[in-house]
Order: C-alpha cells, then structure tokens, then sequence
C-alpha cells in the first residue's frame, strides 16, 4: 500500500517540477506582431532554359521588379529571437501574387539601436503568363538595423537576398514591429 503513495507522490512532484519550468520558459515569451513593406529589385534569372514548344518565357523577366506587403505573426524569446508566420501580398508590375512563410529574426544586443538577421522560408504563388500561375519555393537572408522607439515599438530596414520563381532578386524592406 506503501508503493501507490509514492508513486502518486513522485507524478505530483514531476508535474510541479514541470509547471515551474513552463512558467519560467514561457514567462521569457511574448506575442509580437510585424508588417513590411518593401521593394523587390530583379537582379538576374537564375537557370538559363533551352525554350520547348510550350515554354512561355521566364516566370519574372528583368523588366519586373516587384513590391511585397507582410504581415508577420509571431513570438519572441528574451527580445533577441522571434519566430513567426508570416503571409504577403506581392506585384510583380501587374503579375500579382501572394506568399506564405516561415520567419525567423535574431536581434544580437538589447540596446536601442541593433543590427538585424532575418531569415524567411516558404512559398509564392504569381498568375503570370502560365495557366494557373506558377507556384515557387522562396529563400531570402537579409540584414539590416532595428531602431527601438519604445520598449513595445521597433523600426527597422533591412535588405538581402531573395531566391523566388527562378530569381534572384534584392529586397529592400521598412518594417515595424508591435510587442
């Protein structure tokens, strides 16, 4: 009889040890909503294509350099990491579209004004001269600064590298950021 006490004791005791270390990682957690607005450079196209019968051209062509709105949803660990979702709307000069992504931002230093590492991974779908449109997988690493206005607002520019629809394109994004 001895023997269900402890056991009952011990599942008691792992449960607060558990509820402790939750409250203690996610007391470091907060809610953080970001939008951007930013322009889409074309730099080049990155395969070249030998044209078949039903090839219609390039997905982007160098005339077509594009604006993206985002809106990122997401949490923030100790305000130097934040990891959301993200969903945008993209115009690509009259080729409209819109992405869903992945997004992971690192802030090194805890002072007003920081450098910035960001990180997007998803996909974009454009209706471009294909049936349908073309749906693509999407890279972009970009750096930049985030000045800190208030303890619960940020601005920041950044500007990188983004791989989409089969180009190579510089963004160059103005954000602000919401705790």
């Amino acid at each position: 009889m001895v023997f269900p006490y402890i056991t009952k004791m011990r599942v008691y005791l792992v449960l607060i040890f558990l509820m402790h270390v939750a409250t203690c990682i996610f007391g470091q957690i907060k809610y953080n909503l970001r939008t951007e607005i930013g322009t889409l450079r074309f730099q080049n196209t990155t395969i070249d294509v030998d044209p078949g019968p039903n090839w219609r051209g390039y997905s982007l062509n160098e005339n077509q350099n594009g604006l993206s709105f985002d809106i990122i949803n997401g949490i923030s660990f100790k305000d130097k990491l934040q990891v959301g979702i993200g969903v945008g709307y993209l115009n690509f000069e009259g080729v409209y579209g819109y992405s869903l992504f992945g997004d992971l931002q690192y802030l090194p230093l805890n002072s007003r004004l920081t450098p910035i590492v960001n990180l997007k991974i998803g996909s974009n779908h454009i209706w471009n001269q294909y049936e349908n449109g073309q749906r693509s997988l999407m890279f972009d690493l970009s750096g930049g600064i985030n000045y800190k206005v208030k303890n619960n607002f940020s601005i920041y520019l950044t500007g990188g590298l983004l791989l989409t629809q089969q180009a190579f394109l510089i963004p160059i994004r103005l954000g602000v950021k919401l705790k």
